[in-house]
């Protein structure tokens, strides 16, 4: 497959629709997540237990994990035993040791082995090999992100957002796992993340989000590795009081939007905060994490994000309708609006250079 995504958007052809669906670009995928960052909570999850498991992009990587607060030191932990290839924690909890349910070996938290029964015999033993293999971890304010095969820092994808919302005190961001959801579509997760970047369908597919935004101010900004939309409010009861000497102050900000390539997506609401995480399962199938950080709960039911269950169901439908369509043999590549689909231009640009 050739993407030739050509730099000039007017002249540009968009990548090939075999992208979407095939079998073989799948699974030639996991190169490409494995060397990207990815968000996977704050430090909420660790507030009342130093150890939470998790599994890094089920379906993609399916790489199991252990975040562990030692000390006041949070780092991320391989969850498979060393002995022999044991899911070690099953549940978030409060422990000194790790133990392993197959064979009782133990572990610190901070991934050194304590102690492993029937094995006084074993010559050069312990060695680095027995202890839990660490997985790169890196913090934005109290966001926390890991990385399995570093080729990037963390502050080339943070970096954008730190300068627009740096005056946020994401510190006072609450986790809400009651009002965050996951949800599957049967649709290719790069569709997903084209949908995700061009306001040019909010008219037509999002009808009560259109009545909150200014469709004509509509913005977006590319640079590097991140894409930002701004979406401007039709009135300024539901926007950001942002400070004196903000880039964007006079302007009545609804909702800033920021893309983190391959697979993020961090919307910023004056009532604070929702995280997507696009996780690829099949080649016409993606889950998505909704994560909810509420900081202003009195702004929650306002403006741009006042029904974001809403806006997603919407967005799965015709995602799916639209994966229906890129899977047709009549359907190859599309082209661009140079004034609407900048952001979806730069992701195949990024995909060309990751993964074409």
């Amino acid at each position: 497959m050739k993407f030739d995504v050509n730099e000039d958007i007017r002249v540009a052809r968009t990548i090939p629709s075999e992208f979407y669906h095939s079998e073989e670009i799948f699974r030639n995928l996991k190169s490409m997540f494995n060397k990207s960052w990815q968000f996977v909570g704050n430090t909420d999850l660790l507030e009342t237990c130093n150890v939470h498991p998790g599994i890094l992009l089920e379906g993609m990587l399916d790489e199991p994990y252990i975040l562990t607060k030692d000390r006041g030191r949070i780092k991320c932990l391989s969850n498979v035993c060393t002995h022999r290839g044991n899911i070690v924690c099953k549940e978030a909890c409060d422990t000194k040791t790790l133990v392993c349910g197959y064979h009782g070996r133990q572990f610190s938290v901070d991934g050194k082995l304590k102690f492993m029964p029937e094995f006084e015999e074993v010559e050069n033993y312990p060695g680095p090999g027995d202890n839990l293999p660490e997985i790169e971890t890196g913090f934005w304010e109290n966001m926390i992100f890991v990385i399995n095969d570093r080729r990037c820092e963390l502050a080339d994808l943070t970096g954008p957002m730190a300068d627009r919302m740096g005056w946020l005190p994401l510190d006072k961001f609450r986790f809400k796992p009651e009002l965050s959801r996951s949800y599957e579509i049967n649709a290719n997760w790069a569709l997903y993340c084209d949908n995700y970047l061009e306001g040019f369908h909010i008219p037509h597919v999002h009808k009560e989000l259109n009545r909150e935004l200014d469709y004509d101010e509509y913005h977006t900004e590319a640079v590097e590795n991140v894409v930002l939309q701004i979406g401007i409010g039709k009135g300024d009861e539901a926007t950001f009081d942002l400070p004196v000497s903000h880039q964007d102050q006079g302007r009545n900000i609804a909702a800033y939007y920021f893309f983190l390539f391959p697979n993020m997506m961090f919307n910023f609401y004056p009532w604070g905060l929702s995280v997507n995480v696009v996780e690829p399962v099949e080649p016409a199938r993606t889950r998505i994490q909704y994560l909810t950080y509420v900081w202003k709960e009195e702004l929650r039911g306002k403006g741009a994000g006042s029904d974001l269950d809403k806006v997603e169901l919407e967005d799965g439908e015709i995602v799916e309708s639209v994966q229906k369509g890129v899977m047709s043999q009549a359907y190859d590549r599309g082209r661009y609006s140079p004034t609407r689909e900048t952001g979806v231009h730069h992701f195949h640009l990024l995909l060309q250079k990751f993964y074409g």
